[in-house]
């Protein structure tokens, strides 16, 4: 998605009254859990967002030149104590999440935000919970340590069958003439 901002927006934003909007996508193994910073549904890039109104706040977004790893938290509070389990059960950490931005009175829209989905805080208070969602930017995993190894027991397990790297260790001190004749 692009990160040029339309030209709607630039014009709605330049209005004296301002109708701005968060909408958030939510990537499950289960399905894509979709929300909205208003009331009602709103149908976004073809897909329907649930309206949350004031229940849905977000924090933390902000981006840096250096491209250094950023995270945003997502709170939704009011959610029934029977939601928590739901919540709870759900494989959740590196699925991927989008924030986006628009204006309710333009249909263009602005990504704000993407990354993964990290870690998880439910606050109960009985009848209610407030279940909060720390998203990693994508640079994350620059800052994340390959436990890959370039070695044939490694390939044969991603891929099995695979000889390629079963002749890296001949290899290892073979003498190679190059741009010479052997003596």
């Amino acid at each position: 998605m692009s990160r040029i901002v339309p030209s709607s927006i630039l014009t709605a934003l330049s209005q004296p009254e301002v109708q701005p909007f968060y909408a958030v996508e939510f990537s499950f193994d289960s399905g894509t859990i979709r929300f909205w910073t208003g009331y009602g549904d709103r149908t976004i890039e073809g897909n329907s967002y649930l309206g949350t109104g004031n229940l849905l706040s977000l924090n933390g977004m902000e981006e840096a030149a250096d491209m250094s790893a950023k995270s945003s938290t997502i709170s939704m509070s009011g959610i029934p104590a029977g939601l928590v389990s739901l919540a709870l059960q759900e494989p959740y950490q590196n699925r991927p999440c989008r924030i986006l931005f628009g204006v309710s009175n333009s249909t263009d829209i602005v990504e704000s935000f993407s990354g993964f989905m990290d870690k998880m805080t439910i606050e109960d208070r009985g009848d209610s919970a407030t279940i909060s969602l720390v998203i990693e930017s994508k640079w994350v995993k620059l800052d994340r340590v390959n436990a890959r190894r370039y070695t044939s027991e490694s390939q044969k397990s991603r891929y099995a069958g695979d000889t390629f790297f079963d002749y890296v260790s001949d290899l290892q001190d073979k003498e190679i003439l190059w741009g010479r004749t052997s003596a």
